[in-house]
C-alpha cells in the first residue's frame, strides 16, 4: 500500500510537470521531466510503470502533441537511466548513459528537422541574431546615433558561423548538464525510499587520465592549422575540442582544490567558493592541467624536512 501510493504521488507530480509546460516555468520543468520517470522505473516492474505513464501522455496529448513528444523525449534517457540504477551501476556510467542518450535524441532530431522538414539551422541562426539585434538598432535609429556603432553585416555573419561551429560543444555540455542535475536529484530520493543507489566518488578523488594533455595539444595544434584555413571540418574541429577539453581541466582543477581543502582540513565550504571562479574564469582550467601533467597532489602530501 505504501508503495502504491508512492507510486501514485510520483504519477500526479509527473502531471503536474507536464502542466507546468503551459507556464512561463516551462523551460525549468521541462528538464525536470525526467526525474519521476526515473523513479517511477524503479519502484515499479515494467507493467506497473506503463499503467502509470501512459495515463500521463494521454494528458499530455490531449493539451497539446508536442507536450506529448517532450514527454516522450526525456522518458527515453530516464528509462536508460532508470535501468541503469536497477543494475546498481556505478553513478558516472549512469550520468555518461544519460547523457549520450539525451545527446543521440538531440542529433536525431536535427537530423530529422534537417532531411525531413527543410530546416536550416544556419538561417535560424540568422534570423536569431537579427531579433537580437533588432532593439538595439531600433534604438540606435530613433536616437539619430550613427550606424557605425552597430556590428556590420560581416560581423554578424561571423558571429552566425561561429556560433553554428560551437554547436556540437553545447549538444554534449548540456546533455551532461541535464544527466548530471538528473542524478544529483534522483538519487537522495531513491535512497530515502530505501533504494540503493551508487553515488558519485569524492570530488577529492576526481582524476583524469594524463592522455587528455596529449589531446589538448594535438588541439592546440588543429587550432593554429585552422585558423587560416577554409576547411569547415577543421574549424569544426578547432572550436569544439579545446573548449571540451577545457571542461575536463576546469573539473579536475575543482578536484584539485577539494583535495587540498581536505588534507589541509579547511572548511568545507572553501572548496565550493574556490569552484565558482574556476567554473567563471576559464583560464583557471591550467590548474587541472598542471594537477593531470604533474605530481602535485603528491607534492602537498610530501612531508616537511
Amino acid at each position: 500500500m505504501k508503495s502504491s501510493w508512492k507510486s501514485l504521488a510520483w504519477t500526479g507530480i509527473y502531471i503536474i510537470l507536464i502542466l507546468s509546460l503551459l507556464t512561463n516555468l516551462s523551460l525549468i520543468t521541462a528538464l525536470l521531466l525526467i526525474v519521476p520517470v526515473i523513479v517511477l522505473f524503479n519502484i515499479l516492474d515494467t507493467k506497473g510503470f506503463m499503467i502509470h505513464v501512459i495515463p500521463v501522455w494521454i494528458v499530455a496529448f490531449l493539451i497539446h502533441p508536442i507536450y506529448l513528444l517532450m514527454a516522450l523525449y526525456f522518458a527515453v534517457p530516464a528509462i536508460f537511466m532508470g535501468r541503469c540504477y536497477k543494475r546498481r551501476a556505478t553513478a558516472l556510467r549512469t550520468i555518461v548513459v544519460g547523457a549520450a542518450t539525451i545527446l543521440v535524441e538531440m542529433l536525431l532530431l536535427l537530423f530529422i528537422g534537417t532531411v525531413l522538414f527543410q530546416f536550416d539551422l544556419s538561417q535560424y541562426m540568422q534570423d536569431i541574431v537579427n531579433i537580437t539585434m533588432k532593439p538595439l538598432q531600433d534604438m540606435v535609429a530613433s536616437n539619430g546615433l550613427s550606424t557605425d556603432l552597430l556590428p556590420s553585416t560581416e560581423d554578424m555573419s561571423l558571429l552566425v558561423d561561429m556560433t553554428i561551429q560551437r554547436i556540437p560543444y553545447a549538444l554534449i555540455v548540456s546533455s551532461f548538464l541535464m544527466a548530471i542535475i538528473s542524478h544529483v536529484i534522483v538519487r537522495p530520493i531513491l535512497s530515502g525510499m530505501g533504494y540503493s543507489v551508487p553515488k558519485l566518488i569524492p570530488a577529492r578523488e576526481w582524476r583524469f587520465p594524463r592522455s587528455l594533455i596529449w589531446y589538448y595539444l594535438i588541439g592546440v595544434v588543429i587550432d593554429m592549422i585552422a585558423y587560416n584555413s577554409d576547411s569547415g571540418y577543421l574549424n569544426m574541429i578547432s572550436a569544439n575540442l579545446v573548449p571540451i577539453l577545457n571542461v575536463f581541466f576546469a573539473i579536475q582543477a575543482i578536484g584539485f582544490f577539494f583535495y587540498l581543502a581536505y588534507i589541509r582540513k579547511w572548511h568545507s565550504i572553501i572548496p565550493f567558493l574556490i569552484a565558482i571562479p574556476v567554473l567563471l574564469f576559464p583560464p583557471m582550467a591550467i590548474i587541472g592541467i598542471l594537477d593531470i601533467a604533474f605530481p602535485l597532489r603528491q607534492l602537498m602530501t610530501k612531508p616537511k624536512r
